[in-house]
């Protein structure tokens, strides 16, 4: 939020008018709500709620157990619509935009797997294939958050092979959706676990790769992290 002074202290304006600075810079405070990183809380729920599907894929659960999935990965919706929530209020709007999109994901999947409505399973399918694509999209401008990077990494061969599953109806691409949903999880699990050690000690732990603006945003002095404030959103005129 931008706050510029109405006038110069001491002029008077012309005509009955206002008067600015020619530097505005002097005349403008920023103020920014903090909130804790909802990231980690957004990578475990995407590791759950793989587990969960992948081990019905590989037939881990008893036979009727479908419902009983789609129940469980229900809250995944709640918890990752949260997320991207607090993500646009920290104006992250690339992993805003990723929670939001895997909670839909995550509602679409428990209805189909609760309501089990005509064609469900292929249109599920076609869901899928497009959320593959929608990553790879993501993955190609998130390169420098390098953590939501290695996500969307083992997200696309994870949805793409489970879009091929509900379309054809093999096993073996089944299996495989299964096996890739748990790599999924793994990854998620280790990105979400090193973001909080490393909210929790200030500085880097496990290695997520960081890179370029990413590192010197953690590794940087405030004068870094002031940078180029003028161009970010809430502070330009037009979004």
């Amino acid at each position: 939020m931008t706050e510029p002074a109405a006038s110069v202290p001491g002029a008077d304006p012309p005509d009955g008018g206002r008067h600015f600075e020619a530097d505005l810079r002097r005349m403008t405070r920023i103020n920014l709500r903090p909130i804790a990183s909802p990231m980690p809380l957004g990578f475990y729920t995407v590791a759950i709620a793989s587990v969960v599907v992948g081990c019905f894929q590989l037939g881990v659960f008893e036979d009727g157990a479908r419902r009983a999935v789609g129940l469980a990965v229900l809250p995944a919706f709640v918890l990752q619509l949260l997320v991207s929530w607090f993500a646009f209020g920290a104006r992250d709007v690339v992993a805003a935009t990723l929670m939001a999109c895997f909670s839909g994901l995550w509602l679409a999947t428990s209805l189909t797997l609760v309501v089990e409505p005509p064609g469900g399973v292929r249109v599920l399918g076609v869901l899928n294939a497009m959320f593959a694509l929608f990553a790879v999209l993501m993955a190609s401008v998130a390169g420098r958050k390098r953590a939501l990077w290695l996500v969307l990494c083992a997200a696309v061969p994870r949805f793409a092979v489970a879009a091929l599953a509900n379309l054809t109806g093999t096993a073996w691409t089944g299996t495989l959706s299964g096996w890739l949903g748990l790599l999924l999880a793994g990854v998620a699990l280790y990105t979400a676990f090193a973001l909080m050690l490393e909210d929790m000690r200030g500085e880097e732990v496990l290695p997520i790769g960081r890179s370029g603006p990413a590192r010197h945003a953690v590794e940087g002095d405030l004068s870094v992290q002031l940078r180029d404030l003028e161009r970010q959103a809430g502070v330009r005129r037009t979004l």
